[in-house]
């Protein structure tokens, strides 16, 4: 039997984007539309380019799917409306967000956010990964100025159906190795280069230089060069998938204290490996958690350092948190994800 034809339109290839990829590819045969978006002198010619592919494959698609909001949810949004084909945009948080003292957020920039704000109002229906996307308060940055964020408040008047759908996890393949957890004073952190400050580099930096005796190891980037790393601090640059999972397994904590995260799926991944979680108060991640871990409420060291010895004297001697293990398993299984997909894209 022919499967029915599929449009999906993404900005990049984050492996979450890869594994929606492969889970609709079971049920549709699917049209990829992507530009390098991360070229912002050729977007013109990325829209013009992307508009002429798509009066071609729309006609043929049954839906639109398009992961995160940008220039390039524009065109897919119209054209959805004008042939009456239904779009859907999946938003991950950069494209619910502004925080311009961060340079964080596709909304603070003007004409980005009119981009989104017309895809958003275009959208048959949009699917934010976390309810924090909707509406949230940040106090975590600072906490005598609170940050808002989110649809809701950035869009009021927003109209466009709105479901939340969490991503989902492959709890065959994250799991722990107890062979693995041989220190039980490791703490890893998943970030990139442009994102060390944000998801609170400094401060893990400033922690490694008060816990000598710890070890540190930080995921995705190598040592900036105006960083003076500590001798217990590790950058290991990017990971493929198999490496990432060692590294969870053999770690006791993992450290989440971004100053603003739309999910934190490299977190999930590491409480299914056993690993302890810290996370900073922000969007949804002390939900994800629950009481698995421990939260750092604001954006200062003093914080983080409490947070840390407390999380230590709790947990002396575990090995590997079989509770975040569950919760994970519990909340965001990867078969929930896949069906509540299937099930909001075929109504």
């Amino acid at each position: 039997m022919e499967k029915p034809k599929a449009l999906i339109v993404v900005p990049s290839f984050q492996s979450f984007i890869l594994q929606d990829i492969e889970l609709l590819s079971e049920r549709y045969e699917l049209t990829i539309n992507h530009y390098d978006w991360r070229n912002k002198a050729l977007a013109p010619v990325y829209l013009f380019r992307q508009f002429f592919h798509l009066l071609v494959t729309i006609p043929q698609c049954r839906f639109i799917l398009i992961h995160f909001g940008g220039y390039w949810s524009f065109f897919p949004t119209l054209l959805g409306k004008i042939f009456g084909k239904p779009s859907y945009i999946i938003l991950h948080g950069t494209d619910c967000a502004s925080i311009p003292e961060l340079n964080y957020g596709s909304l603070r920039i003007p004409l980005l956010k009119w981009f989104c704000k017309k895809s958003y109002e275009w959208a048959t229906k949009l699917f934010p990964v976390s309810d924090s996307l909707i509406f949230t308060k940040n106090s975590y940055i600072n906490y005598e100025k609170p940050i808002f964020n989110g649809l809701k408040h950035h869009f009021p008047n927003l109209q466009t159906p709105i479901l939340v759908i969490p991503n989902g996890f492959d709890t065959h393949f994250w799991v722990p190795d107890e062979k693995l957890k041989t220190n039980p004073n490791s703490y890893l952190t998943v970030l990139s280069t442009s994102q060390f400050y944000l998801k609170g580099g400094d401060l893990i930096i400033q922690l490694a230089e008060q816990m000598p005796e710890s070890k540190f190891q930080l995921v995705g980037l190598n040592c900036p060069p105006d960083i003076e790393r500590p001798k217990n601090v590790e950058f290991l640059g990017r990971l493929e998938k198999k490496e990432l999972k060692i590294r969870y397994q053999s770690s006791a904590y993992y450290m989440q204290i971004s100053s603003f995260e739309g999910f934190g799926c490299a977190l999930c991944e590491a409480m299914l490996c056993g690993c302890i979680p810290i996370v900073s108060e922000v969007n949804a991640l002390s939900q994800i958690i629950g009481d698995t871990g421990v939260t750092v409420p604001f954006r200062r060291f003093s914080n983080l350092q409490i947070s840390v010895q407390m999380i230590n004297s709790l947990t002396k001697g575990q090995n590997i948190n079989q509770y975040a293990r569950k919760r994970i398993m519990e909340l965001f299984p990867l078969e929930k994800r896949r069906d509540l997909l299937f099930e909001s894209l075929q109504n």
